[in-house]
């Protein structure tokens, strides 16, 4: 619970937060951004860091002043690049030792988790790695599973440079675009956990259609057994 009411306390005062890591950090704020979003992309373990929310108030910062939209923009593009070639990096050849024997579970994260990004590929593919980068969760394990399927790594950084540029790109400069508006400047903690909750539908979407799909094969399974 308090773990809980820490997330909420961080998300209704991220600005405050933000403010204060400017205000201790200075210049070093660059580089605690950078290696929070490069841990976001390229930590399998860590899915809940902030992505979305943390560019976009990072670019509103940039816009008062605080912070230089294009250091912003320049290196966390090269973040986001580096966390999802690191995240491939770990796939590809520590991918399997992730697994149990038994079941098939993980160690350190979900299988439906994994299962779900499986299948993001089967439909769409390698543009799985550019759709992947705006759904959070999925943005953490697409990276993952194309280095444990052995995609061709000049393949997969095409791909990861154009949904890491993007990604970045749409939301620092939305927030530095949008900063002034009197609505975000006035409910700035309200437009992050929107943020939050629109990135989250998506995923969420689909998690109710697996368990909805999964629901009718169990039934139509009892009935035949029945029958």
């Amino acid at each position: 619970m308090d773990f809980l009411t820490s997330i909420w306390d961080f998300l209704v005062h991220f600005d405050v937060h933000l403010s204060e890591l400017i205000a201790d950090f200075g210049l070093w704020t660059y580089a605690l951004v950078f290696l929070v979003i490069t841990g976001e992309t390229g930590l399998v373990i860590a899915p809940l860091l902030p992505g979305d929310s943390l560019l976009f108030a990072a670019g509103t910062f940039a816009a008062r002043g605080d912070l230089n939209v294009w250091v912003l923009f320049v290196s966390l593009s090269v973040a986001a690049v580096l966390g999802d070639a690191l995240n491939y990096t770990i796939g590809r050849y520590l991918g399997p030792k992730f697994f149990r024997k038994e079941g098939g579970e993980t160690r350190f994260f979900k299988k439906e988790n994994l299962d779900r990004t499986h299948e993001f590929f089967e439909k769409y593919g390698g543009v799985t790695i550019i759709i992947a980068r705006f759904l959070p969760i999925v943005r953490t394990f697409a990276p993952f599973v194309a280095g444990m399927g052995r995609m061709g790594y000049p393949r997969f950084f095409s791909y990861n440079v154009v949904g890491g540029v993007a990604w970045v790109a749409l939301f620092t400069w939305a927030g530095y675009f949008f900063a002034n508006i009197p609505f975000v400047k006035n409910h700035f903690p309200l437009v992050i956990l929107g943020i939050v909750l629109v990135s989250v539908i998506p995923t969420a979407a689909e998690v109710i259609r697996r368990r909805r799909k999964a629901a009718r094969e169990a039934a139509a399974a009892a009935a035949v057994e029945e029958a």
